[in-house]
């Protein structure tokens, strides 16, 4: 019966570990396809860069828990930020205009 239980067990974890493979690959083949190789492979990283357009921010690294919206003129200037460890502080602030990332403070 314990043998039944940890085969079962072990498929289980099998299983899902190729379900999350899979699952990676087909982001990753969706990201090529929107942006190409080597900007999805920048976003899989996690990773954010100055001129980095506002859906490639979301693929990277999701919504954001606020964001700050001024409009002046012709510009629209926003800061994203993400990882809230209080009241109005968190741990990164990602810097948008016209949606186009111009800065970022972590």
């Amino acid at each position: 019966m314990l043998l039944a239980i940890s085969a079962a067990w072990l498929g289980f974890k099998a299983l899902r570990n190729l379900s999350r493979k899979q699952a990676l690959t087909r982001r990753r083949e969706e990201l090529i396809g929107k942006y190409g190789q080597e900007v999805a492979e920048e976003i899989l990283a996690g990773k954010v860069w100055q001129g980095m357009s506002e859906p490639q921010l979301l693929d990277s690294w999701g919504s954001p828990v606020e964001v700050g919206r001024e409009v002046i003129r012709n510009k629209v200037k926003e800061t994203w930020k993400y990882g809230q460890t209080g009241k109005n502080r968190f741990l990164n602030r990602v810097y948008l205009e016209n949606g186009i990332v111009i800065g970022w403070k972590n």
